[in-house]
């Protein structure tokens, strides 16, 4: 156990200590502006996570036209999962990419709690503790004590208007971030998570500092911003912007769902019945012959 600690507090904990020490001495002793840049570093580093959320969900923007059809086309559950994984595979999208930011950052956000608790906290033993995660560099060892303060606000303490941004903010990007659900159970799933998540992290940022939930707030501003440049709102109109359903998926274009497409792409089953028509047909000709033949020979 004391080695994983070591280790946490050697990898993350103390690199994000002294990072916030810094960025607190070079913008003015501000801490709150301070977790401000911090986030938007965080998030640049975890760009390349986040452009890969982005273009699977673009990608599977684009495929709603297609995933509509084969809900309309296979009635079959399992065959309607095997067409859908093929468009997958075709698309080279994964549909969990979209979590790989989410679960990127939970190592981040549990750390950067720990590290708050020594950074802004209200008790003297948290300074003494902050101290022995500094590098022994006198610029950062004469930073101590911060300023816990932020435009009114007590970064060490759980702030209500704080915590109600953060759960907006994240039901936002969870509307414009939810890919289209491809039938009623993911449909449902997608319509809990939707709302879960942002309440989830609305309890959590009113129980930790709100310096936590400054930085859940601005994680998610950057998102939705990314999101809008890279992938557009999503469906996100303010019409459904209250709504605790997801955002809709776009409607296909017309040359993809016409009665002419339809036509000349049948289902198995019809494709079945027609031949099975035909035959029918084909016996009951031939029956006729048969008879007529039998009739002219009877005559002679």
């Amino acid at each position: 156990m004391d080695i994983i600690t070591l280790l946490w507090n050697w990898i993350l904990v103390n690199p994000m200590a002294n990072a916030l020490v810094l960025l607190n001495n070079a913008f003015f002793g501000s801490f709150g502006l301070s977790i401000i840049i911090f986030t938007v570093v965080m998030r640049g580093v975890t760009f390349p996570l986040t452009l890969r959320q982005l273009r699977s969900s673009r990608a599977m923007s684009a495929m709603s036209g297609r995933l509509q059809e084969i809900q309309k086309k296979h009635k079959d559950p399992k065959r309607r999962q095997e067409e859908t994984m093929k468009i997958y595979r075709e698309a080279g999208v994964n549909p969990l990419g979209c979590l790989l930011p989410m679960v990127a950052q939970l190592p981040i956000w549990f750390a950067l709690y720990s590290v708050l608790r020594l950074t802004v906290g209200d008790v003297p033993e948290s300074t003494i503790s902050l101290s022995k995660h500094l590098y022994p560099w006198s610029f950062i060892q004469q930073a101590v004590p911060l300023s816990n303060k932020f435009v009114g606000l007590n970064l060490g303490q759980p702030n209500v208007i704080l915590a109600v941004l953060t759960g907006a903010t994240m039901f936002v990007q969870q509307k414009m971030t939810t890919p289209p659900a491809m039938d009623e159970r993911s449909a449902s799933m997608n319509s809990t998570m939707l709302w879960m998540m942002p309440l989830m992290f609305t309890y959590f940022a009113i129980s930790f500092p709100s310096g936590l939930a400054l930085y859940w707030v601005i994680s998610s501003v950057v998102g939705i911003v990314l999101q809008y440049v890279y992938v557009g709102s999503g469906g996100l109109t303010w019409r459904n912007l209250l709504s605790l359903q997801p955002a809709p998926a776009p409607k296909p274009a017309a040359s993809q769902v016409t009665p002419a497409a339809q036509k000349t792409e049948p289902d198995e089953d019809e494709e079945g019945e027609e031949a099975e028509a035909g035959e029918a047909v084909a016996d009951e000709r031939r029956y006729r012959k048969r008879s007529r033949r039998g009739k002219r020979r009877r005559k002679r």
